[in-house]
């Protein structure tokens, strides 16, 4: 196997995928004609939304993610050469900060923000392994 979508469950397809294209620079591969479901360009693997009312009719149940909750255990991460300007282009356009640019100690940039639903996204610079 290998991984082939990361799916956020959003309230609203269309304002989540806008987000993405001005705080990260995405672009929309595809959304489908009832707007519930569509996809951003992100390289090998896809990132993708579908509503919730999507979510829901698959038959199990769910925690909606929202900006008033605390972020669920789970991250999206932008691999980026400069860390600082895609952290400040998040922030200008909608993102909450969560944790500004550090070095770490294994010599990779990485910062965190909140997108426009609370999911936690990580804007962070190549490690050895990427490059």
């Amino acid at each position: 196997m290998q991984l082939g979508y990361v799916i956020l469950y959003v309230p609203d397809v269309a304002q989540a995928m806008a987000f993405y294209e001005d705080a990260f620079g995405l672009s929309v591969r595809f959304v489908d004609d009832s707007g519930t479901y569509g996809e951003m360009a992100t390289g090998a693997t896809k990132l993708a939304f579908a509503s919730e009312e999507l979510a829901a009719s698959h038959g199990f149940d769910f925690e909606p993610q929202s900006p008033g909750r605390r972020p669920a255990a789970f991250e999206i991460a932008f691999v980026t050469q400069d860390v600082q300007a895609g952290f400040a282009k998040a922030i200008g356009n909608g993102a909450r900060a969560l944790t500004e640019p550090k070095l770490m100690s294994w010599g990779q940039w990485v910062s965190y923000v909140a997108d426009l639903n609370g999911y936690t996204v990580e804007i962070c610079s190549p490690t050895g392994a990427e490059e």
